[in-house]
């Protein structure tokens, strides 16, 4: 059965693939090891270069590729020309500063010396979503590719343009053929993958229930893993918090890419004096946003990147008004052939309820109210999840220490919204997944730790 991309604003079929059947996946394999094992070889600066030469490609083409994005998954093209960038300056980071992260380590002990080194662990599987298509290949596959892994990637079938047009763009940036290569296979292949002896560890962006599937099978095999799962981030405003600012910079954080992110804002924990104001600035907030085709200049709402996805948020929606929930603006499943969702506030959202209890993937916003700092740390923590959440309070010695003694997450930031940086190390605890990447951290996930001691 052919892979197919689905325009979202359409619902029409845009591009059919053939899937590869199994000689040619094993013949990708073999070949990326064989690659591999000649890449690991080279010196440091050499596996730098087509790095540098790929953030220069990516800034050259960006507007295509943010244009594809947008076909493909329904990113704005403003949004995809800045995830496309982002792209361009991971690579960079990583082909200036891998030489210091993997540099060898001196440590004093009775030998005559003796020291830590990084050295390749392997190839790489990567299992990645279609929200950032761009973004979440380059953030593993930059550090991987540099510290000497091949790359194996399994991207969600809905973006297989957008995996092709990688895997074209670092083949001419100059990486060894077959050293990265776009697996045209579906979620089935994955488990005989891993299984493959030539797979040395594996990294998945996406679902907690895939998470717990791939971690299940690379447990078995004794494979190494890093997992970046789910999310359902809390933005703690409290009764001394710029509420104006604040509210913006929550609706920001909970639209970007039309609420598909695993780390936007999911759930806001809001001190009771603020609720008049604050359901009134969300609805004018959310409602000011311009919604439209995404290949239209200054939309910054496009639909979701399916109608089934674009499904199950009303459904998550109509479930919590169910039991209680207020709709303060939207939640409408609109009709015609695209797959767009206007953006909706609940209120008075609780444990129990879809809205509080699940990712909400897509562009709703629950309002939770508390009545003091200790309930709203609380309910912030009162979750599954633990990939992000953030503070917002005049006071930074206190939304400092909120932020990083009080809140259970992988990523805590005061008064901005939570995002990944490449100088910063990204990831997530309990269900979030664990591993990190980006940053020092991120090169050295990938990597054989050797101790080297010789005595004289």
């Amino acid at each position: 059965m052919a892979i197919e991309s689905v325009d979202p604003t359409t619902g029409e079929v845009v591009a059919r693939y053939a899937p590869m059947g199994p000689d040619e996946l094993r013949a990708a394999v073999a070949a990326c090891a064989a690659a591999q094992r000649a890449w690991a070889r080279a010196e440091l600066a050499e596996r730098a270069r087509p790095l540098a030469a790929a953030a220069r490609l990516l800034r050259e083409e960006r507007d295509a590729l943010a244009r594809l994005a947008a076909v493909e998954m329904g990113k704005p093209l403003a949004q995809g020309r800045a995830e496309v960038e982002k792209c361009a300056s991971v690579c960079d980071y990583y082909a200036h500063h891998a030489a210091a992260f993997l540099a060898r380590e001196p440590v004093a002990t009775e030998a005559a010396r003796s020291f830590v080194c990084y050295e390749p662990l392997g190839v790489v599987l990567a299992v990645m979503p279609w929200n950032f298509p761009f973004w979440q290949v380059f953030r593993f596959a930059a550090p991987a590719l540099v510290a000497g892994d091949g790359a194996l990637l399994k991207h969600a079938s809905n973006v297989t343009g957008c995996a092709l047009a990688i895997e074209d763009l670092l083949r001419r940036a100059g990486l060894p053929q077959g050293l990265f290569r776009a697996l045209l296979v579906g979620s089935d292949a994955v488990a005989g993958l891993i299984e493959h002896p030539a797979v040395a560890a594996v990294t998945l962006t996406g679902s907690t229930p895939a998470g717990r599937a791939v971690a299940s099978k690379a447990g078995a095999m004794l494979k190494k893993t890093v997992l970046e799962l789910g999310g359902s981030d809390p933005y703690l405003v409290l009764e001394d918090a710029d509420l104006a600012r604040a509210v913006e910079t929550c609706v920001a954080s909970r639209l970007i890419n039309a609420g598909q992110s695993c780390i936007a804002a999911k759930r806001f924990v809001i001190h009771a004096s603020h609720r008049a104001e604050a359901e009134r600035l969300f609805v004018e907030r959310m409602r000011a946003r311009r919604v439209g085709p995404p290949l239209e200049e200054g939309v910054e709402l496009g639909p979701l990147a399916r109608r089934d996805l674009r499904d199950e948020v009303h459904d998550q929606v109509e479930r919590s008004v169910a039991k209680g929930a207020r709709l303060l603006l939207g939640g409408e499943r609109p009709e015609g052939p695209g797959a767009f969702y206007p953006p909706t506030v609940l209120t008075d959202v609780r444990p129990g309820m879809a809205a509080f209890d699940e990712e909400l993937f897509g562009p709703v916003a629950a309002l939770v109210f508390v009545a003091d700092e200790e309930e709203a740390i609380r309910v912030a923590n009162d979750s599954p999840f633990g990939l992000g959440a953030a503070v917002f309070t005049r006071d930074l010695a206190r939304g400092e220490a909120i932020a990083a003694r009080r809140l259970e997450a992988g990523s805590c930031f005061v008064n901005a919204f939570v995002r990944s940086d490449p100088r910063l190390p990204f990831g997530g605890i309990k269900e979030s997944g664990y591993g990190r990447e980006l940053g020092p951290w991120g090169i050295r996930e990938f990597v054989n730790v050797k101790t080297v001691y010789v005595e004289a």
